[in-house]
This record gives C-alpha cells, sequence and structure tokens, in this order.
C-alpha cells in the first residue's frame, strides 16, 4: 500500500490542489492527514471542507495545534499565528468547526504511529527539532515507525539497537529503506507554508509493502497563495514565508 501524508496545510489551498493530483498521479492507495489545516493562510473553508470529504472517503485526519485553537486558547502562539487563528474563526461555519474539533490527536497502525506533534504527549505540541528531542521521543515511544509533522522542515531521525540516534535531512524523490533494525522518527515538512528555505510544498509516500519513505516536493502557485493572503488582510510575513519557503 502507498500512503501519502501530508501535514501543515495551513489554509494554503494552492498547495494542496498541488499535492493531491501528484499523489493521485502516484496512484496512492490511502491519504493521511497529520493536522494544522488552518491558521496563516487564506482559504481554511476550503482546506476543512475538502479534507473532510476525504475523510469520507476512508482518509484519515488528525488534530494540529492550530485545528485545536480555532474552538480553544491561543494565548501560547506568537502574535502573528494568533492574528491568523483569529482571522480564520470568522471564515469557518459550525459544521467545519465541528469536524476540527472531533479530530483524533493519534492514529496507530500496527507498530506504526501517525500523530501531528509528538507521540509521547500529543496535546503538549512540543517540537520534534532536533536530536535531543528526539531522543525524548525514542524513550518514551513504542512505535516502529512514528510520522509527525508541525516543524514545517523535513527531517529523519533514526535510532540503532544500542540506542544510539543520528539525523538526516531527506533528499526529495528518492526511496529511503525503513530498516527493520532501526527505529524512525520522521518529520514530513509542511505542505502550505515550508520554512526550509524552498517555496514547493513537501508531502511523503510510505509504501507499506517495501518499507521505504520518499519525501516529495511540489511546486505550486505561490504568487496566487501570497496574493489572497494579502488580499485577507493577514500579516505580511505570512505572504513572504510563502514566497520564500522560510
Amino acid at each position: 500500500m502507498l500512503i501519502a501524508i501530508l501535514t501543515d496545510i495551513h489554509g494554503n489551498r494552492e498547495a494542496l490542489s498541488a499535492c493531491l493530483a501528484h499523489a493521485r498521479l502516484l496512484k496512492v492507495d490511502r491519504f493521511v492527514f497529520l493536522g494544522d489545516y488552518v491558521g496563516y493562510g487564506a482559504d481554511p473553508a476550503w482546506v476543512v471542507d475538502t479534507v473532510r470529504a476525504m475523510v469520507d472517503e476512508g482518509a484519515v485526519a488528525l488534530l494540529g495545534n492550530h485545528d485545536a485553537a480555532i474552538d480553544g486558547s491561543d494565548e501560547d502562539m506568537n502574535g502573528t499565528a494568533r492574528e491568523a487563528i483569529r482571522w480564520t474563526r470568522g471564515q469557518l461555519g459550525p459544521e467545519q468547526r465541528r469536524f476540527l474539533a472531533d479530530l483524533p490527536l493519534v492514529h496507530e497502525d500496527g507498530n506504526v504511529l501517525y500523530v501531528h506533534a509528538n507521540g509521547y504527549a500529543p496535546r503538549n505540541w512540543d517540537y520534534m527539532d532536533g536530536p535531543m528531542e528526539a531522543i525524548r521521543h525514542f524513550s518514551r515511544v513504542e512505535a516502529h515507525i512514528t510520522f509527525c509533522g508541525h516543524v514545517h522542515v523535513p527531517m529523519l531521525y533514526h535510532m540503532s539497537t544500542t540506542a544510539k540516534v543520528g539525523a538526516f535531512s531527506p533528499v526529495a524523490n528518492n526511496d529511503i529503506p525503513l530498516l527493520p533494525t532501526r527505529t524512525w522518527l520522521a518529520v514530513i515538512g509542511a505542505v502550505g507554508q515550508p520554512r526550509d528555505g524552498v517555496a514547493a510544498a513537501n508531502y511523503a509516500v510510505f509504501d507499506t509493502a517495501r518499507q521505504t519513505l520518499r519525501y516529495l516536493r511540489v511546486p505550486y502557485d505561490t504568487a496566487e497563495a501570497a496574493r489572497k493572503v494579502r488580499e485577507a488582510g493577514l500579516p505580511e510575513k505570512l505572504a513572504l514565508r510563502l514566497e520564500q519557503g522560510r
């Protein structure tokens, strides 16, 4: 089975549309969304409706911290994120808000764990953004493979049977074997707001039969997405991030 893993869409219609079209050309069998459908971008309602329709067709969708903030607190967010969330609340109807509120924090499939932020305390929204954080994850989570988002920068961590932890930045379009002799933590990167200096959207495909992971970059109409952010009156910083990928 080929599983497309997408995360941190952040209201970016153009990026999500491009990634879904790309994944369908690859004939993926299933879609898993790791959260943060809203916040930052100008099309939160369209993104939520699109993901909700795909869940009705068998996709898995999880809760992200920006999704939780729609009907929860935004006090732990920075000013830019808080401003975007407060704008987003006015763009969503009752059914869209209910869909977000009802999303689960984690999804387990055998020895594979899917989560937005981390596996040991999903609702704390800790970032897996360095080796020390990966060590904390590996010491507390039993899953052989964990897929997460939240960081907006793709990264792959692994731990050997002797508890030695390594990390590397994955190169797009390469099949990476997730060896059974290691434990894995794959940070997928962002569909809708990449922050690694590349403006193209991120997503990944997990081949369950071959136990390989392929990170992918998909160009999309960043100019249109940024134009709509500006037109909505959202902070200029959010438009620049789309154009610059950082």
